[in-house]
């Protein structure tokens, strides 16, 4: 990533966007940015990102704070 970007912001809607694909799927499908998903799991909201698996598994606190952003980011309400 370049140096003006706020990754903490990409970070955010990456996590809002594990739960929206959590709820519709039953998956947190890993697909996204790579850094985004380390910083994730080094701050303890997903399981580490490396291997095989296609998916990745939210922390309690991941969960919580996913489902939190995404109604923060994207609800209409």
């Amino acid at each position: 990533m370049t140096d003006d970007v706020d990754t903490d912001r990409v970070d955010q809607t990456i996590l809002a966007l594990l739960w929206l694909n959590l709820k519709v799927t039953g998956a947190a499908w890993k697909g996204l940015d790579w850094e985004a998903m380390e910083r994730l799991h080094g701050r303890g909201l997903i399981s580490n990102p490396v291997g095989k698996a296609r998916s990745v598994e939210l922390s309690p606190e991941g969960l919580e704070e996913a489902r939190r952003l995404f109604d923060e980011l994207f609800s209409c309400r």
